[in-house]
């Protein structure tokens, strides 16, 4: 169970609308991040019973040289096959869940922020006290992301439609933080907003005390 005392706000965003950089600036005030994205790999790392678990179904040709999990290669197989992406989602996800859990009760900051660019498609904005959505155009998303990641641009459209549509997540979130201008301009609207989180976290941590 999590604490009542921790209040959380979950971020999101798609690939490349700069949900990173958010968390960052966040994470430079003292906030404690939880990532999806991180405890994504500390889940399959090296020794883990998620990578022995895709061992066994896709056999040793996933592994890289040095033992670790070949994330291009199962990418490219999950996002082929609907049936093994399935598979890799009911194996991940129990595992990610529990370890976000602990790192989210065990934050000691003001407030904590899970960090999930599918936060709203594994329902983990159930865990949230509210949401933030930074917000970019899919044009942005794939022109960030091509150039950060040295990739195609189908693959990134690829990731983009098995995502949930941007319209659909400005819908659930609570609060939206374009993106699609200077980051200069999105951390001023940014602490602004870290004053509300601030405000509502002191809030409820006055209504357990």
């Amino acid at each position: 169970m999590l604490k009542t005392n921790n209040w959380i706000l979950g971020v999101t965003g798609g690939i490349g609308a700069g949900k990173t950089a958010i968390t960052q600036h966040l994470q430079q005030k003292k906030i404690t991040v939880v990532d999806a994205d991180i405890v994504a790999r500390e889940v399959v790392a090296i020794g883990s019973q998620g990578l022995q678990a895709i061992v066994n179904k896709f056999g040793n040709n996933i592994l890289l040289a040095d033992g670790g999990l070949d994330r291009a290669k199962l990418r490219a197989i999950i996002f082929a096959d609907d049936h093994k992406k399935q598979w890799l989602d009911a194996l991940l996800h129990p595992l990610i869940r529990n370890t976000l859990l602990t790192q989210l009760n065990e934050a000691q900051s003001d407030y904590v922020i899970l960090s999930a660019p599918l936060l709203f498609e594994n329902g983990l904005e159930r865990y949230c006290d509210t949401t933030l959505l930074v917000d970019a155009s899919v044009e942005t998303q794939i022109q960030r992301t091509t150039k950060r990641d040295n990739v195609d641009p189908t693959q990134v459209e690829r990731i983009i439609a098995a995502q949930m549509p941007r319209q659909e997540k400005q819908k659930k979130a609570d609060y939206i933080l374009n993106n699609d201008r200077p980051l200069e301009e999105s951390l001023q609207a940014l602490d602004t907003l870290h004053q509300t989180f601030l405000t509502e976290a002191k809030i409820q941590q006055k209504r357990h005390t």
